[in-house]
């Protein structure tokens, strides 16, 4: 579904964030990034969907080069490519319901979203996802009124009215504790496995990523340290990683 070849981004300010990355996604997968903060994960998902561009290398999805696609191109590649934020990038004074429906922008348009112009079909969905989420019954509430778990998963159900093929997760928990970290993970496989979409997760806690992921890259300076199954990172892998003096943290 993805390749990716020699992906570089070297920042205006001469930081080097990711240093000739290479790897494939296969479809159906639930892969796990992973790293101390500053390796790069936040970056190579973003030059993924292309939020930011890369400096060079090729990125492929689904047979096509997308690394340098701009305008029309680019936006109908995105529409296919899901997204859920660390903070949520809701709207506030919307609805739960309306925040959902702002996941059809592609289909909708601009114009029919500010006035809240959607179909009776593209409803139905919306409520629908908000029913894969948890979230049925709260369509009228505000999108300010839930809880940081519940903004997560609203998030989801936004990603989900794009009707993607992959969907990127960027540290989708950092923000919650852990009994909710539980929820959003539990959502996010139901996503992967019910809907078949595939998803790129970035994530910081090894317990997680031993329970949720089918496989595992590690990032380190900008590199990749580590590719393979989640429980082939150890102790020493886990040091090597994170550093010597670095002690794993578990959510239970």
């Amino acid at each position: 579904m993805l390749k990716v070849k020699k992906l570089n981004k070297i920042y205006p300010n001469g930081t080097h964030a990711l240093k000739d990355i290479s790897f494939e996604v296969k479809k159906g997968e639930f892969l796990i990034i992973i790293g101390l903060s500053g390796s790069g994960k936040s970056t190579l998902l973003r030059c993924l969907n292309r939020l930011i561009d890369p400096t060079s290398g090729s990125i492929i999805f689904e047979d096509e080069e997308i690394s340098t696609l701009k305008g029309a191109a680019l936006r109908k590649v995105r529409s296919r490519i899901g997204m859920v934020f660390q903070n949520f990038n809701l709207i506030p004074r919307f609805s739960v319901l309306k925040n959902t429906l702002t996941g059809s922008l592609s289909r909708t348009g601009t114009i029919a979203s500010i006035f809240g112009n959607f179909s009776k079909e593209e409803e139905k969905k919306a409520r629908s996802f908000l029913k894969t989420v948890g979230l049925n019954g709260k369509e009228r509430s505000r999108a300010d009124n839930l809880s940081g778990g519940q903004q997560q998963r609203l998030s989801m159900a936004r990603a989900l009215m794009q009707n993607p093929e992959l969907l990127l997760a960027d540290e989708p928990v950092a923000s919650l504790d852990p009994a909710t970290s539980h929820t959003v993970m539990d959502y996010l496989k139901k996503i992967n496995q019910e809907f078949g979409v595939t998803i790129i997760c970035n994530l910081h806690f090894l317990s997680l990523v031993k329970e949720y992921g089918t496989r595992v890259l590690a990032l380190k300076d900008g590199e990749i340290v580590y590719e393979g199954p989640p429980e082939g990172i150890d102790e020493q892998w886990f040091r090597t990683i994170y550093g010597e003096d670095a002690k794993e943290v578990r959510i239970k």
